[in-house]
C-alpha cells in the first residue's frame, strides 16, 4: 500500500466504525515500511497499536486483502508466440548495450501459452508469479476476500493481435516509456495484469471470483459521488483537491477505465457492493 492509501483507509475505517481489530502490511522495502510507520504514528496514532508489518504472507488468514498495484510489480516472462514455436525473451549484452534475445520457453511457461487463444506471431508477457500469488491464497484464506486493483485487460484483450508488443511499460521520473534498456536500473517496469488468468487461478484453488469491474464503476457502487457531495457542501480549498483527484481515479483517460478491480473470496454470503452494477465477469 501507498502511504497515502494506508492512511487513507485507516482512517476512513476508523470515521465510519469499521476499523478492524488487526491491520497487517506485508512490506518487504524497509524504506517504504519506515515511511508507513511514520505515517500512521502521525496520521492516525490511536489505531497505531493494531497495525502490524509482516515479512511474508500468514499461513492462516480471515478478513480482506488488498492489493492495490501489486500484481503488475511481479517479474514477468516475455514470450514471443513465432511459427517454430513458444520463445521466451530474454536480455544479452553485445557491443556493449543490452538487447533481446529468444530461446525456447521452459516447459512450465510452454505450458502456460499452449493455453492461451494466441496465434503466431506476437509478443506479450505471461506472469507466473501473479498467478502462483493469487493461488497461494486459495491455500490460506479461510474466510473473506481478495481485493485487487491494477491496470490490465480480460484475457481476449490483453492477447489482441493488435496489442502486438505486449504490455511493458518504463516509468522514469514521471516520463512514461516502452524502452527498458534506458536508464537500467533506474525505470520503474511494469506489465499490464491479464484478469482472465488470476481469476482462473483464485478459481482452480478453491476461490470464488466476486466480481470484475472497472475502477470507476467498482468507487460508484462504493458511494464516492456521495462522498464528493459531502466535501462539496462544506466547501473550502478540500472541496477543490476531492474533485481534482476524484477526476483522476474515475475518468475515462485517466484512471476510471485502464484500472480494474477483481474480489476473489471464500465464506461470502452477500455481493459486494463494489460489483452491483456494472460487472463485468462475463468479459473475463
Amino acid at each position: 500500500l501507498s502511504d497515502a492509501l494506508l492512511e487513507g483507509a485507516t482512517a476512513a475505517l476508523d470515521e465510519a466504525g469499521a476499523a478492524p481489530t488487526r491491520y497487517r502490511i506485508l512490506e518487504l522495502s524497509g524504506e517504504l515500511r519506515a515511511r508507513q510507520e511514520a505515517e500512521v504514528a502521525r496520521e492516525v496514532p490511536h489505531l497505531a497499536s493494531r497495525v502490524q508489518w509482516l515479512d511474508a504472507l500468514p499461513d492462516r488468514f480471515s478478513g480482506c486483502v488488498v492489493a492495490n498495484e501489486v500484481l503488475d510489480s511481479m517479474p514477468t516472462h516475455v514470450v514471443a508466440w513465432r511459427p517454430e514455436g513458444v520463445m521466451e525473451r530474454g536480455i544479452v549484452v553485445a557491443d556493449d548495450r543490452f538487447g533481446w534475445e529468444e530461446r525456447p520457453a521452459a516447459p512450465a511457461l510452454a505450458a502456460a501459452a499452449a493455453e492461451l487463444p494466441v496465434t503466431a506471431p506476437l509478443i506479450s508477457e505471461i506472469n507466473l508469479a501473479a498467478r502462483a500469488w493469487t493461488a497461494e491464497w486459495g491455500w490460506r484464506l479461510d474466510q473473506g476476500a481478495l481485493l485487487l486493483i491494477d491496470y490490465g485487460l480480460p484475457r481476449r484483450e490483453f492477447y489482441h493481435p493488435q496489442r502486438d508488443g505486449g504490455t511493458v511499460r518504463c516509468h522514469y521520473r514521471h516520463r512514461s516509456h516502452g524502452d527498458p534498456f534506458w536508464y537500467p536500473g533506474l525505470s520503474d517496469i511494469t506489465a499490464h495484469v491479464e484478469f482472465t488468468s488470476v481469476a482462473e487461478a483464485g478459481y482452480a484453488a478453491g476461490l470464488s471470483v466476486l466480481g470484475y469491474t472497472s475502477q470507476a464503476n467498482f468507487l460508484m457502487n462504493c458511494g464516492i459521488a456521495e462522498k464528493l457531495a459531502q466535501r462539496q457542501a462544506a466547501g473550502g480549498e478540500g472541496a477543490y483537491r476531492a474533485m481534482g483527484a476524484a477526476q483522476v481515479l474515475l475518468a475515462p483517460n485517466e484512471m476510471g477505465e485502464l484500472f480494474k478491480v477483481i474480489a476473489l473470496g471464500r465464506g461470502i454470503g452477500e455481493p459486494l457492493l463494489g460489483f452491483r452494477r456494472g460487472d463485468r465477469l462475463a468479459a473475463l
